[in-house]
């Protein structure tokens, strides 16, 4: 493991976003994976490439895999996506989880790691301000990453130790974005909407939208986005 090289897992949003300049700034060389899943809109692989240009990515990597035949989601489905608020509290896991998503997602970054001879895997869940996921929570990281060096070649031959670091996962939004504008983040670049419009604004009412603007109120900076 010659050079300091780390997956990116990119929506092109805030979470993931801020995740790759914590990447960059602990020296890494960023491999960013982004995903075409069957997604209401591709405004999200967009931004997801700006970017990873932004960061001087060595690679954007972007893996079809159509979770719209699958379903079960407002986000793969003709499922309308809630606009409700926030703070009413919810008593199940949202319609807007995509099923086992970061488990097929941290699979294959998982094996493109291992391709690249890369040990670390980073990405932007975070289990304080989110919709209640439970593809997001650390017990779910933990079980993941030991899994991972039970079911990987390099694992198993004790070349390497693959870790996935989720730097966000107990901050809250506003902590996220104030980190993120530390390290130079253009959160103009990042889209947040799950139903943005067909230029790609925000709709400014999805969980996703309205966890963004509680994240920009609480920094104390204007969020960059016309909603």
């Amino acid at each position: 493991m010659h050079d300091k090289k780390a997956v990116v897992l990119s929506s092109g949003g805030i979470d993931s976003t801020t995740a790759m300049a914590i990447a960059k700034a602990e020296g890494y060389k960023i491999y960013s994976l982004s995903f075409n899943y069957g997604q209401r809109h591709s405004f999200e692989l967009k931004k997801a490439s700006e970017v990873a240009k932004f960061f001087n990515a060595k690679a954007h990597l972007i893996i079809n895999v159509d979770l719209r035949k699958i379903g079960g989601s407002a986000l793969t489905s003709d499922i309308n996506v809630p606009q409700s608020s926030i703070f009413n509290l919810q008593s199940s896991i949202p319609i807007t989880y995509v099923p086992a998503r970061n488990t097929i997602f941290l699979s294959l970054a998982l094996a493109w790691a291992e391709v690249l001879e890369a040990e670390d895997i980073f990405i932007g869940v975070n289990a304080i301000d989110y919709s209640g996921y439970p593809d997001c929570r650390p017990e779910y990281i933990n079980a993941f990453e030991k899994m991972a060096n039970l079911a990987t070649k390099a694992g198993v031959e004790g070349k390497s130790h693959i870790k996935i670091h989720t730097p966000l996962i107990n901050l809250t939004k506003g902590e996220i974005i104030k980190k993120g504008i530390l390290l130079g983040v253009d959160y103009s670049l990042t889209s947040s909407c799950y139903s943005p419009d067909k230029d790609g604004n925000p709709c400014g009412l999805c969980d996703s939208c309205q966890f963004r603007l509680k994240g920009f109120k609480e920094a104390g900076i204007k969020d960059p986005l016309n909603y």
